[in-house]
C-alpha cells in the first residue's frame, strides 16, 4: 500500500529525515515513536506532500507521489489529521463535515448555491455516526471540548476518503480517560474500515497495546522497526527511547 524508500530531508546542516525506508502493508496499524526531534513530524509531512524530500521516494500503490502537491496526495488517498485540530470555529459539526466533503467532490461552487447536497449531507451523518459525534452535530466546532475537536479533525480527514490516514498525536493534550476513548475510537475505525492507519504517539500503553507494527526513529534515522514485543525488547531502542518501562510486558497492558 505504502512504501517509503531512502527518504532524506535536510533543513540547512540538519538532517531532519536520513536514508529512511518503511513500508506499510494495506490495512495495517502501525505506529512511529522516537524521542523529540527525532524526525516523526517531519516524516509525516514528506509523505503527505506538504515537504518534498531531498532525495528517495513515496510509493503509493505502485506510484511516486514525490513532487505531488498535498491536495493532490490527498486526492491519491493519504490524507492526515493534525496534532492541533483545524476546524471551522463558527461552523456546527455538521456542517463543517459537509463543506469539507461538498469541495472534495469536486463541487465547490455549490457552497454558493445548492449547499449542501443530499450526498454530502449523508456522508456527513455517517461519519458523526461513526465517531460517535451524535449529540454533537448541530454544536459550532469552536465550542466542542478538546477530544471532540480531535475527532472532529479526524472526520475531515475521513471526508476525503482515505486509503492511508495518517494521524500526528491523535491523543495530544487529553487526559487518561480521554486518550482511551480517542484510541477506542481510531482502533473501531479501522477495523471497520479496513484502512491503513500510520500514528505518531508517545504514550507507550497506547502503541504496545493496539499497534501490528512500530517504527523507531532516531535523529532523524530509521533505529528498529518490528512487532511491539520486538521493539519492547530491542536494546537498542530500550537505551535510545523507552528506557526501563519497556522491560515488562505486563506494564504495558491497559487495566
Amino acid at each position: 500500500m505504502l512504501e517509503v524508500k531512502n527518504l532524506a530531508k535536510s533543513f540547512g546542516g540538519v538532517k531532519a529525515t536520513n536514508d529512511v525506508s518503511l513500508n506499510f502493508p494495506d490495512g495495517s496499524l502501525s505506529a512511529v515513536i522516537g524521542p523529540n526531534g527525532a524526525g516523526k513530524t517531519t516524516f509525516f509531512n514528506l509523505i503527505s506532500g506538504r515537504i518534498r524530500p531531498d532525495e528517495g521516494q513515496v510509493m503509493f500503490e505502485g506510484t511516486d507521489l514525490v513532487g505531488l502537491p498535498s491536495h493532490e496526495v490527498a486526492r491519491r488517498g493519504i490524507v492526515r489529521a493534525f496534532q492541533v485540530a483545524s476546524l471551522f470555529p463558527s461552523l456546527t459539526v455538521r456542517a463543517s463535515l459537509e463543506a469539507a466533503l461538498t469541495s472534495h467532490q469536486g463541487h465547490t461552487w455549490r457552497m454558493f448555491s445548492r449547499f449542501p447536497t443530499r450526498d454530502a449531507t449523508r456522508s456527513a451523518d455517517e461519519i458523526i455516526e461513526t465517531l460517535g459525534l451524535q449529540k454533537r452535530a448541530h454544536h459550532p466546532s469552536g465550542t466542542l471540548s478538546h477530544g471532540d475537536q480531535k475527532l472532529l479533525d479526524m472526520g475531515l480527514a475521513l471526508a476525503l476518503q482515505p486509503k492511508v490516514l495518517l494521524l500526528d498525536e491523535p491523543t495530544a493534550g487529553m487526559g487518561p480517560d480521554e486518550r482511551w476513548k480517542m484510541i477506542d475510537k481510531i482502533h473501531a475505525l479501522w477495523a471497520a474500515e479496513k484502512l491503513t492507519i500510520v500514528f505518531i504517539e508517545h504514550d507507550m500503553d497506547i502503541v504496545f497495546k493496539i499497534s501490528q507494527t512500530v517504527a523507531v526513529l532516531r535523529y532523524g534515522t530509521l533505529l528498529a522497526q518490528g512487532t511491539p514485543e520486538e521493539i519492547r525488547l530491542n536494546p537498542d531502542v530500550v537505551e535510545a527511547y523507552l528506557g526501563t518501562v519497556a522491560v515488562s510486558s505486563s506494564e504495558t497492558e491497559r487495566a
